[in-house]
């Protein structure tokens, strides 16, 4: 039961990473291509962790933390630039 509910979920958030790239392509803004990066980056974490938990691997949720804390820092570093145009210390 528990690994049909798994397939599932991993499937809609397959269909969502599609259709995020689709924005993160094309997106009107800049701001709505970062936020689509951003979305896509988490919800392939929530995979790799689904993934974890479906293939009994551990490795795979320590992989995805660091990914995780990635997106996090250019989330920063994105918006220091919107904000004051240039990337300095």
């Amino acid at each position: 039961m528990i690994w049909e509910i798994i397939l599932a979920i991993s499937i809609i958030y397959t269909i969502a990473i599609a259709l995020l790239t689709v924005i993160a392509l094309k997106g009107p803004t800049l701001g709505d291509q970062v936020l689509a990066i951003d979305t896509i980056t988490y919800a392939t974490v929530v995979l790799m962790v689904l993934f974890s938990v479906f293939f009994k691997e551990p490795i795979l949720t320590v992989v995805a933390i660091p990914l995780a804390l990635w997106i996090y820092a250019l989330d920063i570093y994105v918006a220091k630039y919107l904000e004051k145009g240039d990337l300095g210390a």
